[in-house]
């Protein structure tokens, strides 16, 4: 709990200074109290993982450090585009988006559920509010496009849901970027809505406790569990009607009218390949025939279930009740 208290105040910390070096006191402060939460003493996994965050982690905070310095010392010789270059770029390496992303789907693999959540959602929060502070448009449509090609090629031949998660993040990445440099609202907007999503996914995966896709085949599951996984996935990969397509139709909106044809081409092709693995996966599930353990069966509580049924029904019907804001 005081890790966890002290990840948010320096999130504060950071978003709430008026200096570039509180900025960088609040993301040592925030990576300082992340590791704490990941370590296991009796999980070699989460403990290896934690070592690559602290070393991915510092690398991107010394660089960032670096540039501030440069700033401070006012070196004509380096031009304005090339340190907010290297500013988006130490940033960018924080959250994990390409092609500085080697590190996160190793660390995700090494995490539980809700370690996988945190690091997908509330860590992600310091870097974009720095990055918006020194936007440069030229280099992150070349980071878009990459986002979103890796993010959905990448998840094609994972096994493991954690991993598919975190292809899934790097490619909402780019949703997420786009969102910053058209208003800081709808990217706060799309945040929350992400957030929500992910939340109902971490919490399915944590409840019936799989990690790979060949569990949701093996486990003898109640189907409407798998059902509601299914929605939630779909929510998820932005396929209208559900809550996901909201925030996107927003972006590929805004998209629309400044003439960037090519690259909604690239956001709306990206999405059916993450659509597609995303159904490869649940449709398999449900309709193949498959050796299931008869002895050990999943059933959650009726609380659960209606907690998880209540989630589903907001993803279904989350488009229709905000059509009616603006009415």
């Amino acid at each position: 709990m005081i890790f966890f208290f002290v990840l948010i105040i320096s999130t504060l910390i950071s978003i709430l200074s008026n200096s570039w070096f509180g900025c960088w006191m609040g993301l040592e402060i925030n990576m300082m109290s992340f590791i704490p939460m990941i370590i296991k003493s009796n999980n070699m996994f989460s403990t290896e993982a934690s070592l690559k965050y602290f070393l991915t982690q510092s690398i991107a905070s010394i660089n960032f450090l670096f540039i501030i310095i440069m700033n401070m010392m006012n070196l004509n010789k380096f031009n304005n585009q090339i340190i907010s270059i290297m500013i988006n770029s130490s940033m960018l390496m924080k959250m994990g988006s390409a092609p500085f992303h080697f590190w996160f789907p190793n660390i995700v693999e090494g995490l539980s559920w809700m370690n996988n959540f945190i690091l997908m959602t509330w860590q992600k929060i310091t870097p974009m509010i720095l990055m918006s502070y020194y936007l440069n448009n030229e280099f992150l449509f070349i980071i878009i496009i990459m986002n979103i090609i890796i993010g959905a090629l990448g998840g094609l031949n994972q096994i493991s849901f954690r991993k598919l998660m975190a292809f899934s993040s790097i490619n909402n990445l780019s949703w997420m970027l786009m969102s910053i440099m058209i208003s800081e609202n709808l990217w706060m907007f799309y945040l929350l809505m992400y957030t929500f999503l992910i939340k109902i996914m971490c919490f399915m995966f944590y409840i019936t406790n799989m990690f790979y896709i060949n569990q949701i085949f093996i486990n003898n599951i109640n189907p409407m569990i798998k059902i509601n996984i299914f929605i939630n996935f779909l929510s998820l990969g932005g396929l209208p009607p559900f809550i996901g397509f909201f925030p996107k139709w927003i972006i590929i909106n805004f998209m629309m009218y400044n003439n960037m044809y090519l690259l909604t081409f690239i956001f709306i092709i990206m999405s059916l390949i993450v659509l597609f693995f995303y159904i490869r996966i649940i449709y398999s599930s449900l309709m193949f025939n498959y050796l299931k353990m008869k002895w050990f069966k999943i059933s959650l509580k009726n609380n659960m279930m209606l907690m998880i049924n209540f989630y589903s029904m907001m993803s279904i019907m989350g488009m229709i009740i905000s059509t009616l804001f603006y009415l």
